[in-house]
């Protein structure tokens, strides 16, 4: 009796494993069609629904008003007042002294032009008339006067200047004294008058000459190394407000400073000019507002996610699973399961599909990976997973070797056939043609369709048949220059005018036998056959691509153009590194991380790390602009500082080459990034398993 319940239990057991694996595929499949259901709802929804839609439009609207504000500021729409750094140097955002207005006033520039060894003295805003100039040159620790000249020249368009050689002066501490007074005429001074209200104009500035030979860092390209007389200002005074003009040509300057070597680079070049602390930190808020209010919304609403509608690793199997089934039966292809191979990694899903051709098979490997590469993106497109696929396809068995572009091998017989039966059933296909008539006439039907049309060309067919099927495979070209971007039709529309072009012109001739059209655009990627939204290949030379579901909508678009595509997969790969920090230190460890000058540690960084540690959006927002916001401010109101510092030790040598390390830190690093995610994208572990398991099974093709 214990033998025969043994038994019993014995029989039992498999068939209750398959139970609980045809409940689990069923409980699979219901799951995955309601997320459908409910994906398909949701994309339905109309724009201002949610807050990522009123964020974003707020992000518009700053950007616009934004570029607008630069745009009217640097092509002087606004005039070139002073008013508004005066008024800002009155509050707590300037932490120096307050401007001198120079708006209508006149004032004096003194300037140092090292290079020549003379200081450039000038008036500006002058009166008409005619400007007595005298510059004198002191000993600034005994008041003993050195040197001293005038000279007079008529005011022309407010400004009037003369220069101060310094090239005679030895080194030491001195101050230089400029005056300027306007006269009505200039031939006799003694009796001349001032112009009417004129008050005499005078500056005083301290200065150190030196004599520099570029000193430590003389070795290094751009620095002169000759030994020549430097000034540097000790005591420059008040500074002079900038113009509204000055100010927003130099809003583009820190904008590319920024956006090439990151926000250090941007406040040390800005600090360098004496540009105000406010004016930088402005700029830099306004840059990361404008990039965290549009690009952080558009990529929420593409790659967020609720937690029931996110498809798991057996969804994901399940839904490719379902696909290469659907469309092995429409291809007539027999997929080997057994070598069949899925991986849901980290940066892709990894497909490998080893099948069979078939007699009814009329595809090559190439038409065959796109057809089941583009129905997966469409599927996933649906379910919104937009993770990169990786598509290997190859053929095995012993038809294997079909040629859809030659003929040879169509039609090949059952597994079992030698390869001498193979060999000469491929003959006789290749020379069915010239002796079919059928053949003949539709040769003929290409042959004036392609001469018909002006916009493309034949650049191949092959016509063959048996007593089920003829087959047309046609390899076109289109003529027009720069066909890639202005080629409209797909290869699908070409395929039904062909397809009825032929029908219409042979059909007496066809009778029971089904026409069969396949086309193929020469200049055609995978990438268009498959419908891809964006591809990604490990080099030019390699066949190995990863390819991205299509977004619909403009922002889905824009976020699959190769540069912003390309810039968010590295952004994203950053992210994935620091996502263990911020899963531990959250909403304050988001503020830190966007906060302290790491590198790559933007707010768009920011904002990706928080969307993929599936932290709030509104939460994501607050941490990432705050911590945007202090990062601005430290940075406009330390580079001041910073810039004084390198003065005072004679350091400014230091400034541009730090400068130079900052934007080629940043640039390595963002290069190194994107090469180490390209070499953990196309590992080859997978693949090389995958190729050594189908020739254990076939033999090395």
């Amino acid at each position: 009796m214990r033998a025969m319940g043994e038994e019993i239990e014995q029989v039992e057991e498999p068939i209750e494993e398959v139970d609980v694996e045809d409940k689990a595929r069923d409980k699979i499949a219901k799951e995955l069609e309601e997320i459908r259901r409910r994906k398909t709802r949701t994309n339905k929804r109309r724009f201002l629904t949610n807050k990522e839609d009123y964020v974003l439009f707020a992000g518009i609207g700053y950007g616009i008003f934004f570029a607008a504000l630069l745009v009217g500021m640097s092509s002087g729409i606004f005039g070139s007042s002073t008013t508004l750094d005066h008024k800002a140097s009155e509050t707590f955002l300037d932490t120096g002294e307050e401007c001198v207005n120079i708006e209508d006033d006149p004032w004096i520039l003194i300037f140092p032009e090292n290079d020549a060894e003379y200081f450039d003295l000038s008036g500006r805003n002058l009166p008409a008339g005619y400007a007595l100039m005298t510059y004198t040159v002191f000993e600034s620790s005994e008041g003993i006067v050195v040197t001293s000249d005038e000279t007079i020249a008529q005011v022309s368009g407010g400004k009037s200047s003369m220069q101060a050689p310094f090239d005679d002066l030895s080194v030491g501490d001195f101050r230089i004294k400029f005056t300027v007074n306007v006269y009505n005429q200039s031939d006799d001074l003694d009796n001349a008058s001032t112009v009417e209200g004129w008050q005499e104009l005078s500056k005083e500035i301290d200065f150190e000459l030196e004599i520099n030979s570029g000193g430590f860092f003389s070795f290094l390209p751009g620095i002169d190394s000759d030994s020549h007389r430097e000034v540097r200002i000790t005591e420059p005074g008040p500074r002079t407000c900038w113009t509204t003009k000055d100010l927003g040509d130099w809003g583009y300057i820190l904008m590319a400073a920024e956006l090439g070597g990151g926000r250090e680079t941007a406040m040390l070049t800005g600090g360098t000019a004496g540009i105000p602390a406010w004016w930088m930190a402005f700029i830099s808020l306004s840059l990361s507002a404008v990039t965290l209010l549009i690009i952080y919304p558009v990529m929420y609403k593409i790659y967020h996610q609720d937690t029931d509608d996110i498809l798991s690793r057996n969804h994901i199997a399940r839904v490719v699973e379902d696909i290469l089934g659907k469309t092995s039966k429409r291809l007539h292809i027999d997929i080997d399961w057994e070598l069949y191979k899925l991986e849901s990694r980290e940066l892709s899903i990894d497909i490998m599909v080893p099948y069979k051709n078939t007699d009814g098979t009329l595809s090559d490997s190439k038409d065959i990976r796109a057809e089941i590469l583009r129905e997966i993106l469409e599927e996933f497109a649906i379910f919104r997973v937009f993770k990169p696929v990786q598509l290997t396809v190859k053929t095995i068995g012993v038809n294997q070797a079909i040629d859809f572009e030659s003929g040879v091998g169509v039609g090949a017989g059952a597994e079992n056939a030698d390869v001498e039966e193979e060999q000469d059933y491929a003959s006789f296909f290749s020379e069915l043609h010239t002796l079919s008539r059928v053949e003949d006439e539709v040769r003929d039907s290409l042959d004036l369709f392609f001469a018909r049309r002006s916009d493309v060309k034949m650049e191949g067919a092959v016509v063959t048949s048996d007593d089920r099927v003829i087959f047309v495979s046609v390899i076109y070209k289109p003529t027009q220059r720069f066909a890639f971007f202005r080629f409209k039709k797909t290869t699908d529309e070409v395929e039904v005018e062909l397809y009825r072009y032929i029908s219409d012109r042979n059909e007496d001739l066809l009778g029971s036998q089904e026409l069969i059209v396949k086309a193929r655009n020469q200049v055609s990627t995978l990438a268009d056959r498959s419908g891809a939204g964006r591809v990604e290949s490990a080099s030019k030379n390699d066949d190995r691509i990863v390819a991205v579901a299509k977004q619909d909508g403009l922002g889905g678009r824009m976020l699959q153009t190769n540069f912003i595509g390309n810039t968010l997969s590295t952004v994203e790969y950053m992210a994935n590194e620091k996502r263990e920090m911020i899963n531990k230190w959250g909403f304050w460890g988001l503020i830190v991380f966007v906060w302290i000058p790491f590198m790559a540690s933007g707010v768009l960084v920011g904002a990706m790390l928080g969307l993929l540690s599936r932290m709030q959006f509104t939460r994501v927002l607050a941490a990432t602009f705050i911590g945007g916001a202090a990062a601005s401010v430290t940075w406009a109101y330390t580079a001041e500082g910073i810039v004084k510092f390198m003065h005072q030790y004679k350091l400014e040598a230091v400034i541009p080459l730090m400068i130079i390390v900052f934007v080629g830190a940043a640039f390595l690093h963002v290069r190194s990034t994107k090469v180490r995610r390209q070499t953990e994208l196309f590992e080859d572990t997978l693949l090389d398993n995958f190729h050594a398991d189908v020739d254990a099974k076939y033999g090395e093709a």
